[in-house]
């Protein structure tokens, strides 16, 4: 079983601490709990039924559920028993599971914890076995219950070589088609020792840490924060129920290491400035003894109170949004990496700056290519897209780096900064490139703004299209007006004259995983939103003012 660290991990902890708490997953507020030993002998139950399937040695076997115990001890089964695991996104439209399964040859799919199951069924093929984890309610083809009542936990685990195929990884969409990116154990026994490394450099988790998942595990960055670290350090894994519970169950839970994307980040702003208004809560952080206070009691209510490692990463975060919670005492760590390199690259450790996404991890080499892209290289890369050779051999240069598709800079102590992505380059009708990111970086500076993209095809000038957060919601037209005219300002006397923005749009709809114009990560698919609004640009841009409403 060389290298399978996540699999390895659990038999020691298994064996050495059967006692210790690994899973935790609460229903209608009620916390239901698996030890080491009893997640063991579920896990052992479903491999052999699994096996009693009669499927080819080393097939496909999907995950459709959203995080939960069940999800991490399927994913070890699947393991376990000598296949390939395929986790998808929880809440992905019919048609989208139809084209991941028929593209991934899956042959069977764990139906999990979903929302609205009724919706998706029909995306999956007649020639998918379904295993249901009726545990949740759904109860189709095999089911786990029953497996768990007649099978005998498997005895012989099975064995795996380094280099072979353990999981495909599909993409959450952000710039078209999900590709199918594969890794084999090498490449994740690797990953940990690099993450292992980076948290040790921030600061050391105590033993046994307590880890609240609740981004999707089928993210590369919450598999390696949520099963492949749980299962190193011996840990114990809270779940959250649902969105409406996230809250509760954080504050319920308190772990030790807290990840979030930066909208996460930007929700908990939203939600302190909502009870505290800046202008109040500034004046309680001048007072010593309030201010000490203010940082416990929303650390508290946060949830943080015991976290010692706080990070972001899947999108930038705005400088000004990190300097806010360092006011709160809460410092956060931005890390960068993408699916394709294992998540692996850059990450803020020891120090912190603010704007960039910290110093190389342990063991990986970067360089830029001629046009500024970031190109990475180390042992955990992928092996490829599945099925798609061009599409692979494209991605890599000749000597085995990565093509990132994010451009940066370095500073000189070696802090690298995400100026953009190259496919979000847009021009002008005056000809001229715009890179929209740092400018929406600047515009999130602004309490009032809640999603932003900076768009200009087909129009003279950049305009920004925005959503209102809940306190920009709060405020009258006339403030509204006043509070983006001042930041549009602020970011025109940082920018080139084509680069200027001409006005911002308030759209009628938030961007949401639901409406699909976000990806389960809570990143702006820009691709759709300008499908939607492209041709409605050259309208905005000649309504008089600099603020309009859609």
């Amino acid at each position: 079983m060389s290298n399978i660290s996540v699999l390895n991990s659990f038999l020691k902890w298994e064996k050495e601490k059967p006692d210790l708490i690994f899973l935790r997953q609460p229903v209608q507020g009620k916390w239901h709990e698996w030890s080491y030993k009893s997640a063991g002998q579920e896990i052992r139950k479903i491999a052999s039924g699994l096996q009693s399937m009669g499927l080819p040695n080393r097939s496909n076997i999907a995950i459709l559920s959203k995080n939960c115990a069940h999800w991490l001890m399927a994913d070890l089964a699947i393991i376990m028993a000598g296949y390939v695991s395929v986790p998808l996104y929880a809440n992905i439209s019919d048609a989208s599971i139809r084209q991941i399964l028929e593209h991934s040859e899956s042959k069977a799919i764990f139906i999990g914890k979903l929302d609205d199951y009724e919706k998706q069924k029909e995306g999956i093929p007649s020639s998918v076995k379904k295993i249901s984890i009726d545990f949740f309610g759904i109860a189709e083809g095999e089911l786990v219950s029953e497996w768990l009542s007649n099978q005998k936990p498997l005895e012989k685990i099975a064995e795996w070589n380094p280099d072979e195929l353990l999981t495909i990884m599909y993409t959450s969409g952000t710039t078209g088609k999900p590709k199918g990116v594969m890794f084999n154990p090498q490449a994740f026994g690797h990953a940990i020792k690099v993450v292992m490394d980076y948290l040790d450099r921030v600061k050391p988790l105590p033993p046994h840490p307590v880890l609240f998942s609740y981004l999707p595990l089928c993210h590369i960055a919450e598999r390696h924060l949520t099963e492949a670290l749980g299962c190193e350090t011996g840990a114990s894994i809270s779940f959250v129920e649902s969105l409406d519970t996230f809250a509760r169950d954080l504050a319920s839970v308190r772990p030790h290491l807290f990840f979030g994307v930066p909208r996460i980040w930007a929700r908990f702003q939203e939600k302190i400035l909502e009870k505290l208004p800046p202008k109040k809560l500034d004046i309680y952080l001048k007072i010593p003894l309030l201010n000490s206070f203010i940082k416990k009691i929303l650390s508290k209510k946060l949830g943080l109170s015991r976290s010692v490692i706080n990070a972001s990463g899947a999108a930038p975060m705005p400088a000004s949004l990190l300097t806010w919670l360092d006011q709160l005492g809460i410092e956060v760590h931005e890390i960068y990496g993408m699916t394709e390199n294992c998540a692996l690259s850059h990450g803020n450790q020891e120090e912190r700056r603010h704007g960039t996404v910290g110093k190389l991890m342990k063991s990986v080499e970067a360089k830029f290519s001629n046009e500024g892209e970031i190109l990475t290289r180390h042992k955990a890369l992928m092996m490829g897209y599945y099925k798609e050779p061009v599409m692979t051999a494209e991605v890599f240069a000749s000597d085995g780096f990565l093509k990132t598709g994010d451009i940066g800079s370095l500073d000189k102590d070696g802090f690298l900064t995400i100026t953009g992505r190259m496919k979000d380059n847009f021009k002008t009708d005056k000809g001229k490139y715009v890179s929209p990111l740092p400018m929406e970086l600047r515009l999130s500076k602004n309490s009032d703004i809640g999603q932003v993209c900076v768009v200009g095809m087909g129009i003279p000038q950049p305009i920004a299209l925005i959503n209102l957060s809940e306190v920009g919601k709060a405020r009258s037209k006339g403030e509204i007006i006043k509070s983006l005219s001042a930041s549009i300002a602020e970011v025109n006397n940082t920018v080139e004259d084509y680069e200027k923005l001409k006005k911002a749009v308030i759209m009628k709809e938030d961007w949401t995983i639901t409406n699909g114009l976000m990806t389960p990560t809570l990143k702006i698919k820009r691709n759709e939103v300008e499908k939607i609004h492209l041709p409605k640009y050259p309208m905005w841009y000649t309504i008089e003012g600099p603020v309009v409403w859609e």
